[in-house]
């Protein structure tokens, strides 16, 4: 194929590495990465089908660009990701333009696909199983220092407010040999960071069976045997459950020299009678116990989570209990949502949907709350010095970067996007720090 494509990304980290594996197979077969649509061949939306906009956002674009294909009838434009394996043969109903569908399990077969509905109309493959692992498929990285590592896709739990069942499947690990050799080839090329991915990662291995061995590779053996690979600097891993956070991966991550000091530790209510409601194995005593054993392992940690307010039938009183364990947990920031349901999911059938004013206020009180304690946090960096590993330009100009511990700092002066520098902490602010570069840091 030639000419040019462009890509737009909606939703999670697995959604950008999916996007890197089809720009890799784009541009592997001749095309050149452009970021305007009226100059594309090939337009690709790789869609997130967690939250209700998800819809909207999707439809809205899909309008834009009809009369942009209309004025170049060799574009071709491909739906693929989480709403296209949810919503199947219904995007092309409601979007005859639409020349390819193409689910998460199937992203090998996009230069197949394309080339077919040129040759042969419109096309779609929504199959229910992963032949190959997106990881495996060529990559365009976006940043030549970062790269996202795939582990595990799909989820065994069944949360009853989560899509990610429904649209990526039961769980399915990748071979620890196969993870390894990837993240030997990216160190090879210069990547100094990596993201582990699953849907559920500490849970990854769980599902492998290893001939000849007497046990699973688990979680903690691809921690440790990642940070053994020569060049890596920092390893960080994304999405974990709390309830998989077992002994041996917080030894694993203790030990291990180049895992980073972060973790996201998704919390979701506080409230016991809602995490029931929402088919979570835990509840807040638990977690708070679990959270507590994590910082005793590992005092420097700093933790992240998601909470969603608004929760069918969720009271005030359930409320609270989020407000009075956000307040004991003193996470370094949260990732807030309203609840939103999604059709396929059992809470979209829950009665007692929550007033929208009602999840508004609550979601404003939760979110006062969680920027005292971020502030708090960052205060306490205050005339410290950090290492940070610059990522590019800061939105006011100078440097940006983030520490071990998952922190934003900006900071003036000459930085190449992944250098490790050091920098000494000016002020701090909830969402970021703002400092000044004291040296290169001391090479890993």
């Amino acid at each position: 194929m030639t000419g040019r494509y462009l890509i737009r990304t909606f939703g999670c980290q697995m959604n950008e590495h999916d996007s890197e594996r089809i720009a890799g197979l784009l541009e592997a077969d001749g095309l050149v990465r452009t970021e305007e649509a009226e100059r594309a061949e090939v337009v690709v939306l790789n869609t997130c089908a967690v939250r209700q906009n998800a819809d909207d956002r999707l439809y809205g674009n899909l309008g834009r660009l009809l009369p942009v294909k209309e004025r170049n009838p060799r574009m071709r434009i491909v739906v693929a990701g989480c709403l296209a394996q949810k919503d199947r043969g219904q995007i092309q109903r409601r979007a005859p333009w639409v020349d390819v569908v193409v689910g998460t399990h199937a992203l090998p077969n996009v230069l197949d696909l394309l080339r077919a509905a040129e040759r042969d109309g419109p096309q779609m493959d929504v199959r229910e199983y992963t032949e190959v692992f997106p990881s495996a498929l060529p990559a365009r990285r976006e940043v030549r220092h970062h790269a996202w590592v795939s582990v595990s896709v799909g989820c065994d739990n069944r949360c009853t407010f989560c899509i990610v069942p429904l649209v990526r499947g039961p769980q399915r690990s990748r071979a620890l040999g196969d993870v390894l050799a990837e993240v030997q080839a990216l160190a090879a090329d210069g990547v100094v960071e990596v993201t582990l991915l699953g849907q559920n990662v500490n849970t990854y291995g769980r599902d492998l069976t290893v001939p000849g061995s007497p046990r699973k590779p688990l979680f903690a053996d691809l921690l440790r045997a990642v940070d053994d690979v020569e060049g890596i600097r920092r390893i960080r891993f994304t999405s974990p459950h709390p309830h998989d956070f077992t002994p041996d991966v917080i030894e694993a991550m203790s030990e291990s020299v180049h895992v980073c000091e972060h973790i996201h530790f998704p919390l979701q209510s506080g409230s016991d009678r809602v995490l029931r409601r929402m088919r979570r194995s835990y509840r807040s005593a638990r977690y708070l116990a679990w959270l507590e054993r994590i910082r005793a392992a590992i005092p420097e940690i700093s933790v992240t989570t998601d909470i969603i307010v608004g929760f069918p039938g969720e009271t005030e009183e359930e409320f609270l209990d989020t407000l009075r364990v956000v307040e004991e947990a003193r996470f370094d920031a949260a990732y807030t949502f309203q609840y939103s349901p999604r059709a396929g999911t059992e809470a979209a059938g829950y009665d007692g949907q929550v007033p929208k004013q009602v999840v508004q206020e609550r979601f404003d009180r939760l979110v006062e709350l969680q920027e005292r304690i971020s502030l708090e946090h960052n205060l306490a960096l205050e005339a410290t010095e950090v290492e940070v590993l610059v990522e590019g330009t800061g939105r006011k100009g100078g440097a940006q970067g983030r520490t071990r511990t998952n922190k934003v700092v900006n900071f003036a002066g000459p930085a190449e996007p992944g250098e490790f520098v050091t920098v000494r902490v000016a002020t701090a602010h909830p969402h970021h720090l703002v400092g000044e570069r004291v040296a290169a840091a001391v090479p890993g």
